[in-house]
């Protein structure tokens, strides 16, 4: 093999790494640390888009009050997508 092959072959997988595989680990990192920080009083965001204030927290799941009639829905802790409601500005 051409040293300049092996050269070239080797800078692709660093570019690789450094542009797709570590973010991503240190997205999924970052995403866990905040689930596992969840607190009663917090609002999240679902993965499925429901917005609610968390209510109790238990080991792997959560309960959330939604809207003005305050209907409790119970989820897995891997559903919440994030912290803080998700809000569009249509107004724009």
């Amino acid at each position: 093999m051409d040293p300049m092959t092996l050269v070239m072959l080797v800078a692709m997988i660093a570019i690789f790494y450094f542009m797709l595989i570590r973010p991503e680990n240190k997205r999924k990192k970052e995403t866990e640390k905040m689930r596992s920080e969840l607190a009663v009083g917090d609002v999240i965001t679902t993965i499925g888009g429901i917005v609610g204030t968390i209510c109790a927290v238990k080991e792997n799941a959560i309960v959330i009050e939604t809207g003005a009639d305050r209907v409790r829905i119970e989820f897995s802790k891997w559903a919440v997508s994030s912290k803080g409601a998700q809000t569009t500005d249509s107004n724009n």
